[in-house]
């Protein structure tokens, strides 16, 4: 009888008892965030230290990954073994100690007392595990060997010698200090990126998902190629604030792929240019998969600034893809998604409330100067009492999947959470070690005191540490890394760790492990590796762009108006020149030779004139002779069509 409750002796507790506890656990994560963000304790006088808090949400995490990921994550999970629930109450108890032990243990943090050391031994290593559950082997074997190097980086040679740590003080150091696990990472995660996916999940209740992918194809769909296009803009438009491109692209990529292949699309191509849109959401404003917040914690400066740097680039990104889109289809033949296809008008704009949400998060943001978490809170509240009153499509949400969408996201954010707890581990161990100072030396040493050499040294080091890793874990770890070694050099801080989250990214389009273009792969039915190389193609805007504002800020609003605009502007003839060349395409198909000369116009065009001394006759050079090769074509095109009707 002793497993009765959970079937057989031995097997575990089935899915209809640890299913209810999992799920009352993700809206008590959810609650508290919310509770925290509307500063319920202040208003109730009680006081917490912040640390206290991140140390509850991530109490509340543990177990639910216990619970809910098996060990082998290719594993179905009908029933939780014995062992993983002793795991999920064990992980509980040992981070809600520290939760609420957390004054006392602060202040033992060097004294090796084994209250603090055993807690955070078990939280370092029940963490991993987690980690491991959610995101496989890759970050784990990472912040594996930064924890190693803590202990035994004194035995390295050079620059990369460290101080070594003993292990008792280092399990205190990563469970108790703000620069360990409830450091910075977990403190976005808990408080602004849980109301964003929270957010995220009420316009998936409300369907106001389905009129963003709605609206796209009744604004898209009637041109050539629409069923691409409508893959690039409701993948950008869902992966603004999706937090990992990945599930981008299995979310809108179910829909668009198979759409995109109707249409006559090659499979790799179909696949890549969703895996590029999906990826672009990650680069994005307002949520950037949820870099944004932690770049203005690191950076120190307002969510605003952040969100004004990030535009433009993320925009160009778009616009380069977008061009691209269009002329593959006008090279293919590809005609419009027929009407018969196309969703009603009139239905769709039924959703034209969802816009009011987002209006009301910028207002909040931008004009109300709120912090991030109330304004996603807002704006939330806004979508729940216009779809309630309004709906979409005839029908409004129910009351119970609102109140489920609150189980939901502390389900959705468990993966954040262990990520940005681990990512705590590396931060410690760069600054108890000395290795943040030793790393960027000998980046820069590396490269020779040359910006140029030092920043494709750097691209190569993101795409390289970026593969097989979430968007978040992604920028953190460049960020700790690489960044420090670009500002040391003279670069922008912004523009450093703009640079970083681009490079990171592109490794989720390329190849040999492109996440993002595998996944797309495996729904389009395509070879990964000519996905993969489509999708660098497509892509190739991200490779060339970070270059572009490192050196001329002015991509990243930064300067004088009328340089700026300037900057924008050429920028922008430059990616549709460069594009046509990759496309073959303009007004008719191009020849090599004047795909070459597209190619330079547009490149000397992308230029920024404030980039260097004589830049600026770059960029008239570009433009004028870009703006000569496009009449050309045009006026060639108009030469060849009715000659070609004479003959007909």
């Amino acid at each position: 009888m002793a497993g009765s409750i959970g079937g057989e002796a031995g097997s575990g507790l089935a899915r209809r008892y640890w299913k209810p506890i999992a799920d009352g656990l993700a809206l008590l994560l959810t609650l508290t965030a919310i509770c925290w963000a509307l500063s319920v304790p202040r208003h109730l006088g009680v006081g917490f230290y912040p640390q206290q808090f991140f140390a509850a949400i991530l109490a509340l995490a543990l177990p639910i990954a216990y619970l809910s990921l098996p060990a082998r994550r290719d594993a179905a999970r009908e029933r939780v073994p014995w062992v993983d629930i002793a795991l999920a109450v064990l992980s509980f108890a040992a981070v809600f100690y520290i939760a609420i032990r957390y004054p006392d243990l602060v202040l033992k943090i060097f004294s090796r007392s084994p209250e603090i050391w055993i807690a955070g031994l078990l939280v370092i290593v029940l963490v991993l595990e987690a980690l491991r559950r959610a995101t496989g082997w890759a970050l784990v074997i990472i912040i594996a060997v930064f924890l190693l190097y803590a202990l035994f980086g004194n035995l390295l040679p050079g620059r990369l010698s460290g101080r070594s740590q003993d292990w008792q003080m280092l399990a205190s150091y990563m469970a108790v200090d703000t620069n360990g696990i409830l450091g910075l990472p977990l403190a976005v995660a808990a408080t602004v990126v849980i109301t964003f996916i929270l957010f995220g999940g009420l316009l998936a209740v409300t369907g106001g998902t389905h009129f963003f992918t709605d609206a796209a194809m009744l604004g898209m769909g009637r041109f050539r190629g629409g069923s691409m296009k409508i893959a690039v803009l409701a993948s950008g438009l869902f992966g603004s604030i999706s937090g990992s491109a990945v599930a981008n692209v299995v979310g809108t990529g179910v829909v668009t792929i198979p759409m995109i292949k109707r249409d006559g699309y090659p499979a790799h191509k179909a696949g890549a240019i969703e895996a590029v849109a999906s990826t672009g959401g990650q680069l994005m404003p307002p949520v950037m998969g949820a870099s944004a917040f932690l770049m203005a914690e690191f950076l120190a400066v307002p969510y605003s600034a952040v969100v004004m740097a990030a535009l433009v680039p993320a925009i160009l990104y778009y616009v380069a893809l977008f061009i691209q889109a269009d002329l593959e289809a006008a090279r293919l033949g590809i005609r419009p998604v027929p009407k018969a296809q196309l969703p009603a008008g009139g239905a769709v704009l039924t959703g034209l409330h969802f816009i009011l949400s987002f209006a009301v998060l910028i207002l909040a943001l931008f004009v109300l100067r709120w912090q991030p978490e109330r304004a996603a809170l807002l704006a939330g509240v806004s979508l729940v009492v216009t779809s309630l009153a309004i709906g979409y499509k005839g029908r409004r949400p129910r009351l119970v999947d609102l109140f489920m969408s609150l189980s939901r996201t502390g389900h959705a954010v468990v993966e954040i959470i262990l990520i940005s707890a681990a990512s705590g581990f590396v931060i410690g161990v760069l600054n108890v070690t000395g290795l943040s100072f030793n790393l960027t030396y000998a980046l820069v040493q590396v490269g020779g005191g040359s910006a140029i050499v030092l920043l494709v040294l750097s691209a190569l080091v993101c795409i390289v540490l970026g593969m097989g890793l979430p968007t978040l874990g992604v920028y953190v770890l460049l960020a700790a890394l690489v960044a420090p070694a670009l500002v040391q050099v003279g670069i922008e801080p912004v523009a450093a760790h703009l640079y970083v989250l681009y490079f990171g990214m592109m490794s989720m389009i390329t190849p040999p492990i492109a996440l993002a273009a595998f996944a797309a792969a495996s729904i389009a039915k395509a070879s990964s590796m000519a996905t993969g190389f489509a999708a660098v193609r497509f892509g190739w805007s991200a490779y060339v762009i970070p270059f572009l504002f490192v050196f001329s800020p002015t991509l990243l609003l930064i300067g004088e108006p009328a340089d700026v605009a300037i900057a924008v502007a050429t920028a922008t003839m430059g990616v549709w020149l460069v594009s046509s060349a990759l496309a073959g395409y303009f007004s008719d198909t191009l020849s090599m030779p004047m795909r070459g000369l597209f190619a330079l116009s547009g490149l000397l065009a992308l230029i920024p004139a404030k980039a260097f001394e004589g830049a600026l006759y770059s960029d008239i050079l570009g433009v004028s002779l870009g703006l000569a090769l496009m009449l050309r074509e045009l006026y060639r095109r108009r030469r060849i069509v009715p000659a070609a009707e004479g003959e007909t």
